[in-house]
């Protein structure tokens, strides 16, 4: 007999969130449904009954037609269709929770408005290193009903939690949750800063003091129940970074030269993940040996290649004003800067503080292209691209030699490309296409 036997879910988003909360759902016993807005000729969604584009915009739910509506990330709770199974009285719940709802595997949490993803791959890489295997998952690899439908186990699973997955929880509870940072983000879908920040906030509201909170010193998380423990590379912390070294209070524990990753922004990320693995039982030799031989991931400032003493630096994944800010922070040579992407409704005004000194040209993409000459025309040459092919050509026409060319767009990709992946990919192709 399955849990949810004779019950009718609605799985709202097709994408691969909807599709692991629908085989999932269907593995404890219940009929799933899947609704989604989009185009039918690009949803796959055939091992499913399915209601997509005009359809589901045109779709009228009845009260008691299904016993719950499972929202995958991308959709806002308020939008017409997750509105039209609340009106009716369908009980709501994200992705995430119904996947945690169903395991009773250990997980250490992550969310941040930067570095979520390495902090989430390394997480993992740490356990997996010593011995107990882990795999990264949630808003980054696999959708966790999509993990949890697969049948396979893990020792601990490191799991990056967004703002949009903790809108939706309710029992959601990890042993460790990880607080990288906050800087406002996402404005296209909060009204403001305060509910981006609430949201982000709910990662700790099931803890208990038997729980563990890791928060980068300094930064205001509220009132929480789990105990704190700090990290920082620029003050006192229980985790530091100092004179190339990192410590745990005064134990020396690793050198940072001895890491392939560079820049400021990650040292923040090892150590976030040194103290995770220190709270879960991992040992600090151990630790470093796995983080020596461990590689960059994509798209988060990639050394892409070296061409006449130029570096082609890949740091797509910076979709906000933060992530701009940490990779100019954390170059070491003047930089010609690649920026621009979707129009977010976000304030580029602070950058004007970072960019002296360190930027010396910049090349503009996308929607806010025009916005951003504005901005920044007074304070370095600026020149607007139509594509990257040409950004990264103009980029190379502006350089010196010992510059960086850096694509740090500073927001989403959706106006040109299907992800920063992408978009990633095609500054790359088109450096390479320079040798």
């Amino acid at each position: 007999m399955g849990k949810f036997d004779g019950q009718h879910f609605a799985i709202l988003g097709a994408g691969r969130s909807g599709l692991g909360a629908a085989r999932l759902a269907r593995l404890h016993g219940a009929k799933a449904t899947i609704f989604d807005e989009g185009d039918p000729a690009k949803i796959k969604t055939a091992e499913f009954p399915s209601v997509l584009g005009d359809s589901a915009k045109s779709l009228f739910v009845r009260p008691g037609e299904y016993d719950l509506a499972i929202i995958s990330p991308g959709l806002d709770a308020g939008w017409p269709l997750p509105k039209k199974f609340t009106d009716a009285g369908v009980p709501l719940t994200g992705e995430m929770e119904f996947g945690f709802s169903l395991t009773d595997m250990p997980m250490v949490g992550i969310t941040g408005t930067n570095g979520k993803s390495t902090c989430t791959e390394l997480v993992a890489a740490l356990f997996n290193g010593a011995g107990r295997r882990s795999i990264p998952c949630g808003n980054h690899g696999l959708a966790l009903s999509e993990l949890v439908a697969g049948g396979e186990h893990y020792d601990v699973l490191s799991l990056e939690i967004s703002s949009f997955q903790l809108e939706t929880i309710s029992t959601l509870r990890t042993k460790v949750a990880v607080w990288l940072n906050f800087a406002p983000d996402h404005l296209d879908r909060y009204p403001d800063v305060e509910a981006y920040y609430k949201a982000k906030a709910r990662i700790f509201e099931n803890q208990t003091p038997d729980d563990y909170a890791v928060i980068r010193a300094g930064e205001n998380v509220g009132q929480i129940k789990a105990k704190r423990v700090t990290f920082s590379s620029e003050t006192d912390a229980d985790f530091t970074c100092r004179g190339g070294k990192f410590f745990h209070a005064q134990q020396q524990i690793g050198d940072a030269a001895r890491v392939k990753l560079r820049g400021r922004h990650n040292m923040e990320n090892i150590l976030a993940a040194l103290a995770a693995g220190w709270l879960m039982g991992l040992s600090f030799d151990g630790m470093m040996r796995t983080l020596e031989s461990y590689e960059a991931p994509r798209h988060r400032c990639e050394l892409v290649l070296v061409l006449r003493d130029r570096e082609y630096i890949n740091d797509s994944k910076a979709t906000n004003l933060h992530a701009l800010e940490s990779c100019i922070r954390s170059q070491d040579r003047p930089i010609v800067l690649i920026a621009g992407g979707k129009e977010k409704g976000l304030n580029y005004t602070p950058l004007r503080q970072t960019i002296p000194g360190r930027v010396h040209a910049m090349v503009l993409i996308g929607e806010i292209a025009q916005s951003l000459e504005r901005g920044f025309g007074d304070l370095v040459t600026c020149r607007r691209a139509a594509d990257m092919n040409e950004a990264v050509r103009v980029a190379t026409e502006l350089s010196r030699a010992g510059d960086a060319i850096v694509l740090s767009p500073g927001t989403s990709s959706f106006d040109m490309y299907t992800g920063y992946a992408q978009r990633g990919d095609v500054f790359c192709a088109a450096a390479r296409a320079l040798v």
